[in-house]
């Protein structure tokens, strides 16, 4: 008999295999093992697992059709809210957000809702016609920046009968979702059909196109397009500013992550023996593991705060500890040693945790004296993106930043501060998860089809 209170396991690569390949770790459900999972639902008047959702879902409703076998009908409820599903059952933090607040973890495990989404979209999506009949407007709408705010935009649009544009600086389209998520956490595949979905349904992609630089504002509007979405990212990786940053053998999670995803066994990277990993989110486990599977032999990932203060999603975290990564909590780093321009070892100090500040944010201090050295021939510094500001030409100057360089906008429209173009995603918010940009997206889409529709622009 089924025990409600413990949710059915997910299949997983072998530990031993799984370290010599790329290949998606979480295998995901069966048909039988989705419907049994989904039958731990206990549909609650409440529905606080929407509440958790940054796009709303209609969660109990899509589970309650996978619970009946009904997998096209499951994936037609979640894809009304969300155009990624497949995607965002991989990487959404469903722990903070639709699983942590899930009624079943009161007493026993949460309902695994991104396993479900996963299964539904991906059942569907390799077993139905899925393209819509579009009713075509011939007005043109441009999208800069093909990562999931770009992509999400641009797909609402297109199936509202627009001819969309995408521009993507990169020679590879998908944005963050191809090289910033390794594979073996989102498999290109998922992405890539989700692409050709967009290109049937009358998207153009355009590569190897940035703003600022071979493109600009006034070309867009040259070439009649009534309506821009700026959906360019957070591509500026934080430096920590301290001595013996610049020496050789210290990258940023961001180059590195993008170099092996891009271009694989060919990424013209150092990886080392001895490799020390430095943060404590998504991206510095990703790195972690990365570099194992690269060959590295002796992984650790330091980070200022303790183990439950990390962000970093739980499954995440286990993961990169079953794959013998080891994590140090309250470490610090002080300075870089190196010997003749490369690394040798990192001198680190040890942290005490405070008291919740009024916020509820946790806080740490440094121990005086404490400090130690710990060797390594690679470093990987993984503490955040800043914005990497676009707007850097003329016909950009009148669209209005804050302090911290993302693009200011209404926030239930999306539009800056020079009309008719809109933004989303990190470039305004800074790093954030993949269904945030997603919902900024569709947020922008929907006031430029309602502008469009009224004739206001």
């Amino acid at each position: 008999m089924q025990d409600l209170n413990k949710r059915v396991k997910a299949r997983e690569q072998n530990i031993d295999a799984r370290l010599t390949n790329f290949d998606e770790v979480v295998h995901g459900f069966t048909k039988e093992e989705a419907m049994l999972e989904a039958n731990r639902c206990l549909k609650c008047k409440t529905r606080p697992c929407v509440t958790g959702c940054p796009v709303s879902n209609d969660i109990p409703e899509f589970i309650s059709s996978i619970a009946e076998g009904k997998m096209e009908e499951a994936y037609e409820i979640v894809k009304k809210r969300n155009n990624f599903p497949a995607i965002c059952g991989r990487v959404c933090p469903q722990e903070d957000q639709c699983e942590g607040n899930c009624v079943r973890a009161k007493k026993g495990e949460p309902l695994a809702i991104g396993l479900l989404e996963r299964f539904c979209s991906d059942y569907s999506l390799e077993n139905m016609k899925i393209e819509k009949e579009i009713k075509r407007n011939n007005i043109k709408v441009a999208v800069i920046g093909s990562g999931p705010a770009g992509l999400a935009c641009a797909r609402d649009l297109v199936e509202e009968g627009y001819r969309v544009t995408v521009y993507e600086a990169l020679d590879t389209i998908g944005g963050i979702l191809i090289y910033g998520i390794p594979k073996f956490r989102l498999q290109r595949e998922v992405v890539d059909r989700e692409i050709e979905y967009m290109k049937k349904q009358g998207v153009e992609f355009v590569k190897n196109k940035r703003l600022g630089v071979n493109i600009t504002i006034d070309e867009l509007y040259k070439n009649e397009f009534k309506a821009i979405f700026i959906g360019t990212g957070a591509n500026k990786p934080k430096k920590l500013e301290i001595e013996g940053e610049d020496l050789k053998g210290i990258y940023s999670a961001y180059e590195y992550l993008l170099k092996v995803n891009l271009h694989g066994k060919n990424h013209g990277l150092e990886v080392g023996k001895k490799v020390v990993v430095i943060g404590g989110g998504n991206v510095a486990m990703d790195a972690a593991r990365v570099l194992k599977r690269l060959g590295a032999e002796d992984v650790t990932i330091i980070y200022r705060k303790t183990r439950e203060q990390m962000p970093a999603r739980n499954n995440e975290i286990n993961h990169a500890k079953e794959e013998n990564i080891e994590i140090m909590e309250l470490i610090s780093p002080v300075r870089f040693i190196g010997k003749e321009g490369k690394l040798e070892k990192i001198e680190v100090l040890k942290m005490e945790p405070l008291a919740p500040d009024e916020s509820g944010k946790m806080k740490s201090k440094c121990i005086e004296g404490s400090n130690f050295f710990i060797d390594a021939e690679t470093t990987i510094i993984a503490i955040g993106q800043d914005h990497d500001n676009p707007l850097t030409t003329k016909d950009t100057e009148n669209i209005s930043t804050h302090t911290g360089g993302g693009i200011l906008v209404h926030n239930e429209t999306m539009e800056t501060s020079k009309e008719n173009i809109f933004a989303g995603g990190d470039v305004v918010s800074g790093g954030s998860t993949v269904i945030e940009a997603i919902k900024a997206g569709k947020k922008a889409a929907k006031a430029i089809n309602e502008k469009l529709k009224n004739n206001k622009i």
